[in-house]
């Protein structure tokens, strides 16, 4: 990564724009990326980013950690025997250790967890685990034995790496899922106070992560449909409630067969009893709409804004094939059409770019159909025994279940044959009110609400803020490596997964940080570029036959010091050694 710059004159004066760049390969060739527009990079700038890194982390964790300044002074160094010993990563670790700290984690979970006969507490273990899987996910071998010992958080933590193993870290676990629900609560007052989030809005989703081995040990391990496209794995699935700025509020796991449409009442219970029963809006997808959910909503004097089935969209035929569609932004046009009952309103919706990719979805299935169709028929014609009917019509059964999206532009018969080999003759043709009813329909889909006083405009522009919930679930998939999950007890499963959701709150607080601090919104490409920034001790043999060692952090390179000036954030320059070890 490396910074470039632009030369603007305007009014007489000079301007220069910087932006970081890095080189990406896309097969033979490489090109160039942008990373993040840093403007001007002008003392304004720089005061603003410092203020706005003071306001989310506060002081610099643990300054005692580092050594202070002292005034130089001069001793006599052997020059042939200065070398450079214990080379550890620092920036990402520093960085995951500020985030934590600036959410007041470890004094919460000290205070959850009490103090006991442990030697290393509670709370520095979570910390372990969460700014690991921040950083590198993996399993806890791989952090006790090779990920830990290679970072510089065991100088910030002051934990050893011996004391990092494999055991404690699953006790930790243990000790941090007891208190999941008190977390929960901590992060959304801390997260509100940081960030004046408002939650009015509760985005809901469902999503499944799948297990590697056969999870004898844990009820909740079925199989289920799998977002993973792993059928053949169990699986357990997981209910988020985000806000509109996709910062977590809350997660419940059900048993991997569940059926979204069945958790909507225990997420609902769940989110009132821990954060109330304000002014909010519950915003679902199709998957957990049915009339039991939302007569139990309505019920409940909640407002709800949720997607429908396809099929409903037959009712508004009229509606849809009317000109009165209003054009909200290019491609996209709404229609409020309220209810004959008058308690809900539906709002009509159509889009140019899903109208294209359903039509090619269509297009799609119906020629993958016609060309098995033809291909059967001729077998039939050159078959020289009598075919079974019955087996026959399951394999165009088969056929139209594996291409559901175009089975309706259809109509098949079988015809008897006597004077053919197979007994058997194939007739289909187009179904043209199929055709005739998708070239209409393809594009739209249809929302309901009970909210009156909202424009068909503002209930759109809500309900796609649900993508937000399912970038978060990208998010712990991806960038968090939630799956597999190699856990086969339930309670290691689901502090698994608590741990996932600490790293997810971390991800979302430096996202929204970098943001503030225009530069864009890549966690990762933070992470990985403040990985590169290492410490290391420096060891000076003096003339008298002692040794002096000194911890120091590398100074970044221009494009790592110009992250850091944007994110207000400056790096220590040496660090403090533990007792009993010759410094300088």
């Amino acid at each position: 990564m490396y910074l470039r710059h632009t030369t603007i004159r305007k009014n007489g004066k000079t301007h220069i724009y910087w932006r970081l760049v890095r080189s990406v390969r896309q097969g033979s060739k490489v090109r160039q990326e942008t990373v993040a527009f840093l403007g001007e990079l002008d003392a304004k700038g720089r005061l603003k980013a410092k203020a706005l890194a003071e306001w989310i982390v506060g002081q610099a964790p643990r300054p005692d950690l580092f050594e202070p300044e002292v005034p130089a002074s001069a001793v006599p160094i052997d020059l042939r025997g200065i070398r450079l010993e214990r080379s550890l990563r620092f920036g990402a670790v520093w960085l995951g250790w500020t985030l934590w700290q600036a959410l007041g984690l470890e004094e919460v979970l000290d205070r959850l967890i009490g103090e006991g006969r442990e030697d290393v507490s509670w709370a520095r273990m979570g910390a372990i685990l969460t700014i690991a899987r921040l950083c590198e996910p993996s399993s806890e071998l791989h952090i006790a034995e090779d990920w830990y010992r290679r970072t510089a958080l065991q100088d910030l933590l002051e934990i050893p790496p011996e004391k990092v193993n494999e055991q404690r870290l699953y006790r930790a676990l243990d000790q941090i899922l007891d208190h999941k629900e008190a977390l929960e609560k901590h992060l959304k007052e801390k997260l509100g106070t940081l960030f004046n989030l408002k939650y009015d809005l509760m985005l809901y989703d469902v999503t499944s992560t799948y297990f590697e081995g056969e999870a004898k040990a844990n009820p909740l391990a079925k199989r289920g449909h799998s977002r993973d496209q792993r059928p053949d794995c169990k699986q357990v699935c997981i209910a988020l409630v985000v806000t509109r700025d996709g910062m977590p509020l809350g997660y419940e796991l059900f048993a991997g067969n569940r059926v979204d449409v069945t958790t909507v009442e225990e997420i609902v219970e769940s989110m009132e009893n821990k954060y109330g029963k304000a002014d909010r809006v519950w915003v679902m997808d199709r998957g957990m709409t049915s009339q039991e959910n939302l007569e139990f909503l309505r019920e409940r004097g909640a407002k709800y804004l949720v997607g429908t089935p396809k099929s409903d969209l037959k009712k508004f035929e009229r509606e849809i094939l009317a000109d009165d569609w209003e054009k909200i932004r290019d491609g996209l046009e709404v229609k409020r059409c309220p209810s004959p009952d008058g308690e809900e309103t539906f709002i009509l919706c159509r889009s140019e770019d899903r109208r294209n990719k359903e039509k090619a979805m269509h297009d799609r299935f119906i020629r993958r159909i016609e060309e098995s169709l033809l291909s059967l028929g001729r077998r039939l014609e050159r078959a020289k025994k009598i075919e079974d009917r019955g087996k026959v019509e399951r394999q165009v059964g088969r056929l139209l279940g594996r291409n559901s999206r175009g089975a309706g532009a259809f109509k098949i018969t079988f015809e008897p044959a006597p004077e053919r080999g197979s007994g058997l003759r194939l007739r289909w043709e187009k179904n043209a009110a199929w055709s005739e009813w998708a070239s209409h329909s393809e594009g739209c889909y249809l929302l309901r609400s009970n909210i009156k006083d909202w424009t068909a405009q503002d209930l759109w522009h809500t309900y796609i803020q649900l993508t937000q919930a399912e970038a978060a679930f990208r998010i712990h998939k991806s960038d968090l490596s939630i799956r597999p999950v190699w856990h086969q007890k339930e309670d290691r499963v689901r502090a698994h997964i608590l741990v996932c959701f600490l790293g997810y709150v971390l991800w979302k607080m430096l996202e929204y940080w970098q943001a503030k601090a225009g530069l864009g919104n890549s966690p990762r490409t933070i992470l990985e570029e403040l990985a590169r920034i290492q410490s290391t001790d420096v060891v000076l043999p003096m003339a008298n036959g002692r040794e002096v060692r000194i911890r120091c952090v590398v100074r970044p390179d221009r494009a790592q010091a110009a992250l850091l000036d944007r994110l207000g954030l400056t790096l220590p320059s040496r660090l403090r050694l533990p007792a009993g070890i010759p410094k300088m």
